[in-house]
């Protein structure tokens, strides 16, 4: 069995991300604006992340935080702005929004070329003609896992647990595309016989976002084991009363598997890193390179 070390994995797409960018002569460097809206403490550590990632591959960040109280037309404000100005390239807006937000209108107010979280219907309609698109993070640094690790994918069998736009359905569309090659089936809250189908799994991809909802007895010997997963559960063990799990039962699960991502240290850091890269393509594209 084998650990699948994302962060081993996105320290080494960050070096060819500085690389990369050390090699543009330009006036300006890379520029991505984050949105956040409220306080939300997860939201608030993530956005940190990703702006300390930025400033050391060489990518300006700019942080714009709205109360918790602001309503779609002040953020759709916002992001028109972000839209128009010329010297932002990406931008990408902090989930989860607020309730009384509209997340898919307010993700589809993004401009495509900018939308390097990749979930725009623009984006991922080009997606699923496979064509030039940005990506969804999540998806794309899973299959960057995949392929770093040495998994073949053609003509394997992959189940993917869970179909949100950020995860599951371009993930799914991410596997079955030519040059994967993978047979893809899509699982969620209504299906049914879900131990039967993830044990025939080939490559087993967990998005639920439900602690230990994949168990031993759904993971056939051999199986490459995917967990998307970060759920916080109570532990005495620690200073802040939690720790973080994943969505598969890990002990129990792992050695049953040829390779398998732990919680945390696995798919995360690859979600910041794919941020990176799709951050730089939208630059490239911005100043015709």
């Amino acid at each position: 069995m084998e650990i699948i070390d994302g962060n081993a994995v996105a320290k080494s797409v960050h070096a060819e991300l500085c690389a990369e960018l050390s090699q543009i002569k330009q006036p300006r460097p890379p520029c991505v604006a984050f949105i956040r809206v409220g306080e939300d403490p997860a939201s608030v550590s993530y956005v940190k992340k990703k702006e300390r990632v930025a400033g050391e591959i060489g990518i300006t960040s700019r942080l714009h935080v709205l109360p918790e109280s602001t309503s779609q037309e002040q953020l759709n404000g916002l992001i028109d702005t972000l839209n128009a100005d010329d010297s932002v390239d990406a931008i990408l807006i902090q989930a989860p929004l607020p309730k009384q937000l509209d997340e898919r209108a307010t993700f589809n107010r993004v401009r495509a070329d900018k939308d390097v979280d990749g979930f725009s219907a623009s984006n991922l309609g080009l997606l699923c003609q496979e064509e030039n698109a940005f990506v969804a993070c999540t998806p794309a640094g899973i299959i960057e896992l995949l392929k770093r690790a040495g998994v073949n994918t053609s003509g394997k069998r992959a189940v993917v647990i869970g179909r949100s736009i950020i995860v599951g359905k371009p993930m799914a569309l991410l596997l079955m595309k030519k040059g994967m090659d993978a047979t893809v089936t899509v699982c969620h809250s209504r299906s049914e016989n879900l131990a039967q189908i993830c044990a025939q799994a080939d490559i087993l991809i967990a998005a639920v976002g439900r602690p230990n909802t994949v168990t031993a007895d759904m993971v056939k010997d051999g199986a490459v084991v995917i967990d998307v997963g970060i759920n916080r559960v109570p532990s005495s063990e620690t200073k802040s009363g939690y720790r973080l799990v994943g969505d598969v039962d890990f002990a129990n699960v792992a050695p049953k598997c040829s390779k398998i991502t732990p919680v945390p240290g696995g798919v995360g850091p690859m979600t910041v890193a794919m941020l990176m890269r799709n951050t730089l393509d939208a630059y490239k594209r911005h100043i015709g390179l």
